[in-house]
């Protein structure tokens, strides 16, 4: 695990029902940098199956903890956000799982964060709800009702974002060109202006005006220099299909 704040995170679930989604969550947590998964009163699971289903994740499947109430669960948490795909009569401070992200790794440095879930056909009781510090809606279609592990998914990727240190760098591209000068995008109209005359494209059309686009176009793209490369040789061997026509007509 990445030494940052999302070590201070603890996702917890309240009485999952189903191994899978308890699998693809620990999964979820490998990809997103978190390492504590907290349950409370769960379904009976393999831990070995919980390993086979969410590959290279034996490290937070290890430190799956088991807790008899939610309570126990949250005690030495000291932010909580309670998610629920449904809007409640109760008046709890709303957030969207941006904002809720951004505001527990506000809180991490003062301890234990927790992201709490419900059961797959419930969610979240008011009670449980009333624990939390802040209630997170994803934003959804009126479909509103996620699967467990995607809800968790969503959530955690948003506290990936939030911590910048905790993404892994990537690799820039295997053959990196440098930039294209001016002069090899002059050469690359010059060409591609004799081999579009060769066609007859201009006859009856502005060739100063085509070419300005071109040259606009081109210039938005910002091709490097070995792209800019491959379009003049596509320009110049048109310009030799032509003239092996013309030979040999």
């Amino acid at each position: 695990m990445t030494d940052s704040l999302l070590d201070r995170v603890r996702l917890v679930l309240d009485e999952p029902q189903d191994p899978v989604n308890i699998a693809a969550t620990v999964r979820a947590m490998k990809n997103m940098g978190v390492g504590v998964l907290r349950l409370v009163r769960p379904t009976d699971y393999d831990r070995s199956r919980i390993e086979r289903v969410a590959h290279d994740t034996r490290d937070v499947a290890e430190r799956i903890v088991h807790f008899e109430t939610l309570d126990d669960a949250l005690g030495d948490c000291v932010f909580v956000a309670g998610f629920t795909a449904r809007r409640r009569s109760a008046k709890w401070r709303m957030a969207t799982p941006r904002e809720a992200a951004a505001e527990a790794l506000t809180r991490a440095p003062q301890g234990p964060v927790a992201f709490v879930f419900g059961r797959e056909d419930k969610g979240l009781s008011n009670d449980a709800l009333d624990r939390a510090h802040v209630v997170v809606t994803i934003p959804t279609t009126e479909h509103a009702s996620l699967n467990l592990a995607q809800a968790v998914l969503v959530a955690l990727y948003e506290l990936h974002i939030a911590d910048a240190s905790a993404s892994r760098p990537l690799a820039p591209p295997r053959k990196d060109a440098p930039a294209a000068a001016s002069a090899q995008y002059e050469r690359l109209f010059a060409d591609v202006e004799r081999a579009l005359a060769g066609l007859d494209f201009f006859r009856t059309r502005n060739a100063e005006l085509i070419m300005r686009t071109i040259r606009s176009v081109a210039y938005r793209s910002a091709p490097d220099a070995r792209e800019i490369e491959l379009l003049r040789a596509m320009a110049l061997e048109t310009l030799r299909a032509l003239e092996r026509l013309r030979a040999n007509p």
